[in-house]
């Protein structure tokens, strides 16, 4: 079966060739990937009357490196960024950025490129924002991480099916926490024949990741996700230390002890803990220093500039290698 065919049963999402989108795409740099992929044929679930036009900020840093926010989006998929020598991995990146926005280099574009380096076959989600009108707000990013999961398993893109992880930085942490919690529950009415494919990855990683909605929570990716005023209920779903299983993906949080925009107690400790309680293979590594945010461009020359290294060493045992 060839790509063609594959687009027309619906196994993969619809391709926008490179040069319509560099010239198209809000917001688009040199060394993006051209390669995007949309998740959805036609409006996504819970989109019917929503018309986003695509807003990217870029603020410019005295080094030259840009931090693009991405928000208002319509149309969900991914960007594929391919190596030059394939190891079959495959890698799905999911930025942060509170629920409010999402970052198009930090936590995104400069992860995927450092990977792919590396022979790691990166896509780099591109999700709904529950705040922007969608129905079932809550739902919304998890249903977009499972169809990228399930795209990314039935496309041509030379990797094992059975070898594809995810890491997600900040809110996509949360997201990222929530594919390896959630992977196997029904968030959407299937559209294709690829909505069969499980969705569960082979690892997870959540960088400095959200995880709590309750006490400690980051107010503003809960306000986002939950709405101003979530109901008690609300908050305990969300809550993901609360909800490790024994079909929970192995897991690798990484955070720094100085953080103080996520709590590292309530938020990637307690989720550590939770996952040694249900016997889950799990790792945690603390920084003394690193803050927020410190992803790889901020990490340079910096004791957490090792964490890219310790999580490949780590997935390996757990057959993320080559």
């Amino acid at each position: 079966m060839d790509r063609r065919e594959m687009l027309g049963l619906g196994l993969a999402g619809a391709l926008v060739s490179g040069k319509a989108w560099g010239e198209t795409e809000t917001g688009y740099l040199p060394g993006d990937s051209q390669e995007f992929i949309t998740l959805w044929p036609g409006t996504p679930p819970g989109g019917e009357g929503i018309k986003l036009d695509l807003k990217v900020t870029d603020t410019v840093q005295p080094d030259g490196f840009h931090v693009r926010a991405i928000s208002q989006i319509q149309t969900p998929g991914f960007f594929v960024y391919r190596p030059v020598r394939p190891s079959g991995l495959g890698l799905l990146v999911i930025p942060g950025g509170g629920y409010a926005s999402e970052g198009g280099d930090r936590g995104g574009r400069e992860i995927a490129k450092h990977f792919a380096s590396l022979g790691i076959t990166c896509f780099v989600l591109r999700y709904r924002l529950p705040g922007e009108g969608w129905k079932n707000r809550e739902i919304v990013p998890l249903q977009d991480a499972q169809r990228a999961m399930r795209l990314i398993r039935t496309g041509e893109y030379g990797i094992d099916p059975g070898r594809v992880g995810v890491i997600g930085f900040s809110a996509g942490g949360h997201l990222s926490a929530t594919l390896a919690l959630r992977h196997g529950m029904a968030t959407y009415t299937p559209f294709s024949p690829a909505d069969r494919v499980d969705a569960k990855p082979t690892i997870a990683a959540h960088m400095y990741p959200v995880i709590t909605m309750g006490d400690g929570a980051h107010l503003g990716s809960r306000d986002k996700l939950l709405g101003e005023a979530p109901s008690a209920d609300a908050v305990a779903t969300w809550s993901l230390e609360r909800h490790v299983a024994a079909d929970t993906v192995p897991s690798f949080i990484c955070l720094a002890a100085d953080d103080d925009v996520v709590p590292p107690l309530p938020n990637g400790i307690a989720m550590f803990r939770a996952l040694q309680a249900a016997k889950i293979a799990s790792e945690l590594q603390i920084f003394e220093a690193g803050g927020h945010g410190f992803s790889l461009h901020w990490a340079q020359g910096k004791p957490c500039g090792a964490w890219p290294g310790l999580f490949l060493a780590w997935a390996a045992t757990h057959g993320f290698k080559a």
